[in-house]
């Protein structure tokens, strides 16, 4: 698993920053996510992850990704480091216990302590009855098995802490449920599943979970052409990768006294 890095610095502290977000009205709290902040987004080469790893990273935090495809992860660290960015990125491919353990080892050494983790890694999916076998393995494996995995080794390291936010990327498909996509559908139900689950077992050791279920979004894996994509973002049938990127990052500037924990965003004309 080849790692690589938009910057040649050793590890820092990566301590938490407490800063909270100036210029606000009196009475507004939010926190602020620049330097001091540090985040593990899987599925960081293309879609939400790269559009969540821009923002952020633009904005002073470190950020580590991880995707399948070498070219992919080149791609992005170097839209990062376009962007002033200080990140890091590796091939990973979050159905593999090993490949999950090698990722937040990778982050450990070059980040330090981990503010918050960003479980977007996910596979499109037909329906089982025309799907073989092995692929609703491997789509399970990714979609549902690598966000367990991930959260996994994000607790060990966020409760000694009692501070940390796990961030869910499920999708609206879990509530309308619609046909000729029962696998997909079921990785996300059981996200969204999981998701209430570990934000009971662990909010009293300061860990915050937030789901969030997009709409139809722009991205490599949506059956649309790029082409075809634009075109219903214009006409507010799609959302953009960065539109659900926007929205993770207000979920984590709220003050810690408020708990996101689910939100729906879809696009304005999407029939759902």
């Amino acid at each position: 698993m080849r790692v690589v890095s938009t910057s040649t610095e050793n590890a820092t502290n990566g301590s938490m920053s407490n800063g909270e977000l100036r210029g606000l009205p009196e009475g507004f709290e939010a926190q602020d996510w620049g330097p001091g902040k540090s985040v593990i987004i899987t599925g960081g080469t293309t879609g939400i992850g790269r559009a969540l790893a821009l923002l952020l990273g633009s904005r002073g935090a470190r950020v580590t990704i991880c995707g399948r495809h070498q070219e992919e992860l080149d791609d992005a660290l170097a839209a990062l480091k376009e962007h002033g960015a200080d990140a890091n990125g590796l091939v990973a491919d979050v159905s593999r216990p090993s490949d999950v353990e090698r990722l937040f080892q990778t982050a450990d050494e070059w980040m330090g302590p981990l503010d918050v983790l960003v479980n977007n890694a996910g596979l499109a999916a037909d329906d089982v009855g025309g799907t073989d076998i092995d692929s609703i393995n491997y789509v399970v494996s990714t979609n549902l098995l690598g966000t367990m995995y991930c959260t996994h080794h994000a607790l060990e390291r966020m409760r000694p802490r009692k501070f940390g936010t796990i961030v869910n990327v499920g999708s609206m498909s879990a509530d309308v449920r619609e046909t000729g996509s029962s696998v997909y559908v079921a990785t996300k139900s059981g996200i969204q599943g999981f998701s209430g689950a570990v934000r009971k077992e662990f909010t009293e050791d300061g860990i915050r979970v937030v789901l969030i279920q997009p709409g139809e979004t722009g991205a490599d894996m949506n059956p649309h052409s790029p082409e075809e994509q634009r075109e219903k973002q214009s006409a507010s049938e799609q959302l953009k990768a960065e539109d659900v990127a926007l929205v993770i990052l207000g979920a984590l500037s709220m003050p810690l006294r408020a708990d996101v924990v689910e939100i729906d965003v879809r696009p304005a004309r999407q029939a759902i």
